[in-house]
C-alpha cells in the first residue's frame, strides 16, 4: 500500500445493539501490513477473474444470488442486531440484492457486447474492459443493498473490488466476504478492510493511491464525497459518488390525497427515515395543504415502532444514539425557527435509539429540516400558492438526488419531472432504485450512476478498436 497511509496503532471494531445499547460483537482492526496483503490478494483475483469467461462470471452471480436468498432470514436478523433495520425490511433488502445478483448474470453479456462503428477503417468498434480493483466505501444504512447495487454489474464486468464498511455494521461486511467465497469467487474477491473510524481518513487516503486501486465508489455524506473525490483527484482516478438528498416531494391540488399521503408515508418511514431517496421536503398547494397534513399525520403514525425483531414491527430504531441526538436537534432548531410540530418531535421513553415519527408545518428556508439532509422520520411540510411556486421551492435545493410529483394528471406531472433538477423523478410514486434504471444524482448528491447499464459502464475502459487492413 501505497506510503501517504502512516502507521497508526492497532486498535477495535465493536457493533452495538441500537435497540439494546449492548455491544453485538468486536473485532481488532486490520494492522498496514495486513492491508497490504488484502490488496495483494484481491490483485490476483482480479488478474484470474478477469479472463474468466462471462458465462461463467453469470453463473457465479446466479449462485450468490441463490445464497442470498437461502440465508435472508439469517441476514435480516444480522441487521436488525447491528443497525436495528425491521425483520421484514431486512428480508425485502437481501432479495432486492439476490434480484441485482440475477440481472446483471441475465443482462451483463448482452451490456458488453462491442458496438461496431462503420468508419475508413476496414474494421473498428468499440469495446468495454474491467479496470481492475474498485475501492467500495460503504454506509450502514442498507448494509447489503448498498454494495450489491455497485458490486453485482463491476464483478459481472471483471472486476474485483475492496469494501471498506462502515464500522458498525461490520458483521454485515464479513458475511459479505463470506458469501462471495461461498459462492466460489476467487480468494480475495473481495477483500475486506476492518479499520476503526478514527483511521478511516488516513488508510482511505492510502488505499485509493495505491496503484493497484483504479478507481473508488463511495455512498455516505457530502464531506466524505468531498474528501475522497479530493484523493481521487489528486491520483487522477476514476470516482462515483452517490452522496446525500433533500428530496421534495410535490403534492399538487389534483392529487389522489390519501395516496399521496400514504406513498409519501412510507418513503419517509422506510428505514426509520435513514434513507437518502426518502421523500423528506413536502411541498403543498395550499388549497390541499391542511387535508393533506392530517392524512400524512394518520399515515406516519400508522406503524409499530419497537424491536426490530419483532416480527410486528414496522419501525426500528436509528442506527446509532449519537444520530438520533444529532437529527434531533435538526428538528428542535427547527421549531425554533418556527415549524409547527404536528406529530412527534419529542425523544420516546424507550429503551434504544428510538425517534417517533414526526410531521411538522409551516416548514421553510433557514430550518435544518427543510435545508439540509434529514435521516430519521420526520416530514418537513410547507404550503405554496401554486404549481410554479412547487416548482421554484423544489429546486431551491443544493441537492438533486430524487423528486417526486402528485398528480392525477400524468402529463402534468411528467411536464413537471422533465423540470425538476435530480437524476431521478417520480411520479404518482415514491422515489427508489431499480436495477432496471440507473440511479445517482447531481450538485452535492454526487455524480456518475449505478446500476442498469449506464452503471456497469461507470467502471470500463471503453476503448477503441480501429484496424485498416490496406
Amino acid at each position: 500500500m501505497s506510503n501517504k497511509a502512516a502507521a497508526s496503532e492497532n486498535g477495535f471494531l465493536e457493533t452495538i445493539n441500537p435497540c439494546t445499547g449492548e455491544i453485538v460483537e468486536s473485532w481488532q482492526e486490520h494492522t498496514l501490513s495486513e492491508i497490504e496483503s488484502i490488496i495483494s490478494n484481491t490483485q490476483r483475483a482480479f488478474l484470474d477473474w478477469k479472463e474468466t469467461p462471462l458465462q461463467k462470471r453469470a453463473s457465479s452471480l446466479m449462485r450468490l444470488a441463490a445464497l442470498l436468498e437461502s440465508r435472508k432470514a439469517d441476514l435480516a436478523r444480522l441487521m436488525a442486531m447491528e443497525m436495528g433495520k425491521p425483520l421484514s425490511q431486512g428480508v425485502s433488502e437481501v432479495e432486492k440484492c439476490a434480484w441485482v445478483c440475477r440481472y446483471y448474470a441475465e443482462n451483463g453479456a448482452e451490456f458488453l457486447k462491442n458496438e461496431i462503428v462503420k468508419t475508413d477503417a476496414s474494421l473498428s468498434y468499440i469495446c468495454y474492459q474491467p479496470l481492475g480493483i474498485i475501492f467500495a466505501i460503504m454506509p450502514w444504512n442498507f448494509p447489503f443493498w448498498q454494495l450489491f447495487r455497485f458490486a453485482a454489474p463491476a464483478v459481472m464486468a471483471g472486476n474485483a473490488f475492496i469494501l471498506k464498511h462502515s464500522p458498525n455494521v461490520t458483521g454485515c461486511a464479513l458475511m459479505i466476504n463470506t458469501l462471495f467465497k461461498d459462492a466460489g469467487f476467487p480468494p480475495g474477491l473481495p477483500g475486506v478492510l476492518l479499520i476503526s473510524e478514527k483511521r478511516v481518513p488516513e488508510v482511505s487516503a492510502g488505499v485509493i493511491a495505491d496503484y493497484r486501486i483504479k478507481a473508488v465508489t463511495i455512498t455516505g455524506s457530502v464531506q466524505a464525497g468531498r474528501a475522497v473525490a479530493a484523493i481521487a483527484g489528486s491520483e487522477i482516478k476514476k470516482c462515483v459518488l452517490e452522496l446525500g438528498g433533500s428530496d421534495p416531494t410535490i403534492v399538487l391540488e389534483d392529487a389522489d390525497l390519501l395516496h399521496a399521503a400514504r406513498v409519501s408515508a412510507f418513503s419517509r418511514l422506510i428505514n426509520a427515515g435513514q434513507n437518502c431517496i426518502a421523500s423528506k421536503r413536502f411541498i403543498v398547494v395550499e388549497s390541499v395543504y391542511n387535508e393533506f397534513t392530517k392524512l400524512l399525520v394518520k399515515e406516519m403514525t400508522s406503524g409499530r415502532m419497537g424491536n426490530p425483531l419483532d416480527e410486528e414491527t414496522s419501525l426500528g430504531p436509528l442506527a446509532r444514539y449519537d444520530l438520533r441526538d444529532q437529527l434531533h436537534r435538526q428538528v428542535i432548531e427547527s421549531i425554533a425557527k418556527g415549524a409547527e410540530v404536528l406529530v412527534g418531535g419529542e425523544i420516546p421513553e424507550l429503551q434504544g435509539a428510538f425517534y417517533p415519527p414526526t410531521v411538522l408545518g409551516n416548514c421553510g428556508y433557514g430550518m435544518p429540516v427543510f435545508d439540509e439532509e434529514t435521516f430519521v422520520p420526520v416530514a418537513a411540510v410547507c404550503s405554496v400558492k401554486d404549481e410554479k411556486e412547487a416548482v421554484d421551492v423544489a429546486g431551491n435545493s443544493p441537492f438533486g438526488l430524487g423528486a417526486s410529483v402528485f398528480t392525477e394528471n400524468p402529463a402534468r406531472g411528467e411536464r413537471i419531472a422533465l423540470k425538476l433538477e435530480a437524476g431521478a423523478c417520480f411520479v404518482n410514486a415514491f422515489v427508489r432504485s431499480d436495477p432496471r434504471l440507473p440511479f445517482g444524482g447531481i450538485g452535492l448528491s454526487g455524480f456518475g450512476r449505478e446500476l442498469s447499464r449506464n452503471g456497469m459502464l461507470e467502471f470500463m475502459n471503453c476503448k477503441t478498436i480501429y484496424i485498416d487492413n490496406e
